[in-house]
């Protein structure tokens, strides 16, 4: 079995495939105070927690925008597992082409939703990532990786309005009942998650512009991440989510670098 390691800003998610088959997921915070072994305990309790016997784990992949916590999760897999794990990059032959002025500037994360989305999809697509950042992922017809837009996501936007105006509070984010707010909370809600919405739409309508005039067609929009679900409810977009996205093209990128090995 292969045990794909995304490890984001905010969350870090596990994931245990069986060939294909997505067999068990588990999040936690991406704590980068977290030793090796803090990490390979924790994987053991949830291992065991699904019935996965932990000699089963013959492969690992790790995805990580963290460059601290992609070095104690490297030394977690050589430990606990006794296998060096493929970390993802622009380095590797991902059988893509990246159209980004700095390839290695390109996150793993996107990369292996390019990956996975491409391999499901085809193209053109464009990926909406709904994490600490708001990212949009456009692919080419071909399977290249044409380049992106990042914008803050939707906690962080939140957050960041609690931490910088005195008197607006940390709120719960869900949909007020009106766009026009009665009340300060109401208030933020509407602006961060409304602002979220009408900014997709823009985005997406921008993208879809350029997209067709490098590819003579529009593309399809699927989305991933903790929002994704809940913005598609909102807006007709987005044609599907995928919310193991990154999990996927990890499997699909280490099964590419062994096979090549």
């Amino acid at each position: 079995m292969l045990l794909a390691i995304d490890i984001g800003n905010t969350h870090t998610v596990f994931g245990v495939f069986d060939g294909k088959h997505l067999k068990a997921d588990w999040r936690v915070s991406s704590n980068p105070l977290r030793t090796e072994d803090e990490a390979g305990t924790q994987l053991q309790q949830f291992l065991a927690g699904s019935g996965v016997h932990f000699p089963s784990i013959t492969d690992i992949g790790i995805s990580s925008v963290v460059p601290n916590l992609t070095d104690i999760y490297d030394h977690m897999a050589r430990k606990y597992f006794g296998i060096k794990p493929v970390i993802i990059g622009s380095h590797l032959d991902l059988g893509i082409a990246i159209r980004y002025t700095d390839p290695s500037a390109v996150g793993a994360d996107r990369l292996c939703n390019a990956i996975a989305g491409y391999a499901r999809y085809g193209g053109p697509l464009i990926i909406v990532d709904f994490g600490t950042a708001t990212t949009y992922d456009v692919v080419g017809s071909q399977g290249d990786y044409l380049g992106g837009v990042i914008a803050p996501g939707i906690e962080t936007s939140a957050a960041d309005l609690h931490r910088r105006a005195a008197k607006l509070p940390k709120i719960e984010l869900h949909l007020p009942a009106s766009v026009l707010g009665v009340d300060t909370v109401s208030s933020m809600q509407s602006g961060i998650l409304y602002g979220a919405i009408d900014a997709l739409e823009g985005m997406i309508a921008r993208l879809q512009k350029d997209v067709e005039q490098r590819e003579g067609k529009k593309a399809t929009v699927i989305a991933t991440g903790g929002f994704s679900e809940f913005i598609r409810a909102q807006t007709t977009v987005i044609s599907a989510c995928e919310p193991a996205l990154v999990l996927d093209g990890v499997r699909r990128i280490v099964s590419r670098v062994r096979a090549r090995a």
